[in-house]
C-alpha cells in the first residue's frame, strides 16, 4: 500500500506541476483563435432635399403672360406676381422661330384652324403680327411659331387673357 501511496503521490504531484505551468504561462489555446466579429445595427441617414424653387418669370410686372423660349415655360402674372406657371410649352423651332418682344393680345378664338396649315389650333389667343398664338398642341414636337400648351394649360390661358394685356416671350 504504500507503493500504491507514493504513486498517487508522484501522480498528484505530476498534475499539480503540469496546472502551475498552465496557470504561470497563462491559458494555451487547443486551437488558433478566432476572429471577433461584431455587429452593429445599420444607421439611417435621412436627408431632407429642398427642391429649388422655380424659374422666376423673365418679365416687368406689366406683362399679363410672360414665356421664355430658353426654358420653354410660360406663366400668368398679375402686377409681376405669378398665377399660374412656370407651365411647359413647346415653340417654333430654327425654321420657324416664335418672335420675341411685347405684344398686346389682339384676339381669342376658342375653335380655330391655322389657315396656312389646316392644323386645329384649340384656345388660340393671339398676340404677335403674323398669326402667333397661345394654343393646345403637342409638347414633344417643334411649333410652326406659335406657344403650344397642354390642354389644361391652354384652357386657362385663353380664360385669363383679355384682348390689350400684354404678352412677353423672351428668348
Amino acid at each position: 500500500m504504500r507503493r500504491e501511496l507514493a504513486g498517487l503521490a508522484v501522480l498528484a504531484v505530476a498534475l499539480l506541476s503540469g496546472c502551475a505551468t498552465q496557470a504561470a504561462a497563462g491559458q494555451v489555446p487547443s486551437t488558433t483563435p478566432s476572429a471577433t466579429t461584431t455587429t452593429t445595427a445599420p444607421t439611417t441617414t435621412t436627408t431632407t432635399v429642398t427642391p429649388p424653387p422655380p424659374t422666376p418669370p423673365p418679365c416687368g410686372p406689366e406683362i399679363r403672360a410672360c414665356v421664355s423660349l430658353s426654358t420653354k415655360q410660360a406663366w400668368l402674372m398679375t402686377n409681376g406676381v405669378v398665377d399660374l406657371g412656370p407651365v411647359p410649352i413647346t415653340h417654333g423651332g430654327a425654321a420657324n422661330p416664335t418672335p420675341t418682344g411685347i405684344w398686346p393680345v389682339a384676339w381669342k378664338d376658342e375653335d380655330h384652324t391655322s389657315s396656312i396649315y389646316g392644323d386645329p389650333m384649340p384656345y388660340s389667343v393671339f398676340f404677335a403680327p403674323g398669326g402667333y398664338a397661345f394654343h393646345q398642341g403637342r409638347l414633344d414636337e417643334d411649333s410652326h411659331g406659335c406657344v403650344r400648351l397642354d390642354m389644361a394649360n391652354a384652357q386657362a390661358f385663353f380664360n385669363t387673357l383679355q384682348v390689350g394685356q400684354l404678352v412677353e416671350v423672351a428668348s
